[in-house]
């Protein structure tokens, strides 16, 4: 994995642009709430913070000035928005490769809104988090901008680009051709696979958004493991629906997903009536109520009684046999089907 090594802002503003050792020194008085230990594991020998781990991989990641970033966006163009969430908006941009040769790199860039509820202190964990991090299934950090100037602060983080869009635009952009059944079981495998490395290695708090906050953290404000898996249920309804978490163009009674969903249970006769129509009945009914069960376990009021996410792995793994199973089931069944059909015929 190439890594990109940071570089300070020369420029004569009167903005700051703060460097990795400034974001570690402003991280030890103010905010104890980041310097959470690591639970003890065979890659990790014994406890360590995030923020000590961050020391040891901080030169791997690149130092952009706020102007460096306003014109890889065009002056964060609309046109380029790709998302917008809790953080702030996220676009699409391209920086040079840091030692200024070669074809430009492509980027997702997300800049904070200076109105956020998620400030400073969120941004900061991120940094570290990510900065800390390598796994398949977690987006790359390549670098961020800190500036303090006379309009406010900017914070912004600077990803590895996507191409192939998110799951989100996968299930609810209805431009883009229907996600495949065993296509979204893959896909959330690996995003609790993901999941399920950070839960294990460190113990990660992350903010919710409307649709997807645990009720403990609504009624708290305060932010555990079981919070993610909360979030994760809701997603894996999404995956069986087709709808988001919160739709207010449908009828009233189907505007919230949660609600709506509980009255077709997997183990009733109705429960087929949540499935997303766009799969027109191509999923097997076995792993979709599998799936279902796993949602309403991980949606347990009480946090103690949610599944972990290596528990989660395992279950989204069996439904992912089952519907290969099916499918191969139903393919031979189709083969059979079509060899007697051409038997009578010969006879």
């Amino acid at each position: 994995m190439k890594c990109f090594f940071p570089f300070k802002d020369k420029s004569k503003s009167k903005q700051k642009a703060e460097s990795a050792p400034e974001l570690r020194n402003r991280n030890k008085p103010k905010n104890p709430a980041l310097d959470r230990e690591t639970k003890s594991s065979s890659s990790l020998p014994s406890p360590r913070s995030i923020p000590e781990l961050y020391k040891e991989k901080e030169h791997t990641l690149r130092v952009f000035s706020f102007q460096e970033l306003r014109e890889a966006t065009n002056g964060f163009n609309r046109l380029l928005k790709l998302g917008e969430g809790g953080f702030g908006s996220v676009y699409k941009g391209t920086i040079r490769p840091v030692n200024g040769q070669g074809n430009p790199i492509v980027v997702a860039i997300k800049k904070l809104n200076q109105h956020s509820l998620q400030g400073h202190k969120q941004w900061l964990a991120e940094v570290q988090f990510l900065g800390v991090l390598s796994h398949p299934h977690l987006v790359k950090l390549i670098g961020y901008c800190s500036v303090d100037g006379e309009r406010g602060i900017q914070r912004l983080l600077v990803y590895e680009f996507m191409p192939n869009r998110s799951l989100e635009d996968h299930l609810f952009n209805r431009a883009l051709p229907t996600l495949p059944w065993i296509k979204r079981l893959q896909i959330i495998l690996g995003a609790a696979e993901g999941l399920a490395y950070l839960h294990d290695g460190l113990e990660v708090k992350v903010v919710g958004t409307y649709g997807y906050a645990a009720p403990e953290y609504v009624e708290t404000g305060h932010l555990t493991v079981q919070s993610d898996i909360w979030s994760f249920g809701v997603v894996l309804y999404e995956i069986l629906t087709g709808r988001r978490a919160l739709e207010r163009n449908r009828p009233t009674p189907e505007q919230k997903l949660l609600e709506w969903v509980k009255h077709y249970p997997a183990d009733s006769k109705k429960f087929s009536m949540i499935m997303d129509t766009r799969l027109r009945g191509d999923f097997s009914p076995d792993a979709a109520k599998r799936i279902a069960k796993l949602a309403d376990s991980c949606l347990n009021k009480n946090a103690k009684d949610r599944p972990t996410m290596s528990q989660i792995v395992e279950i989204l793994k069996q439904a992912i046999q089952e519907s290969q199973g099916s499918s191969s089931s139903t393919n031979g069944n189709a083969s059979s089907s079509r060899a007697n059909v051409v038997k009578g015929k010969s006879k």
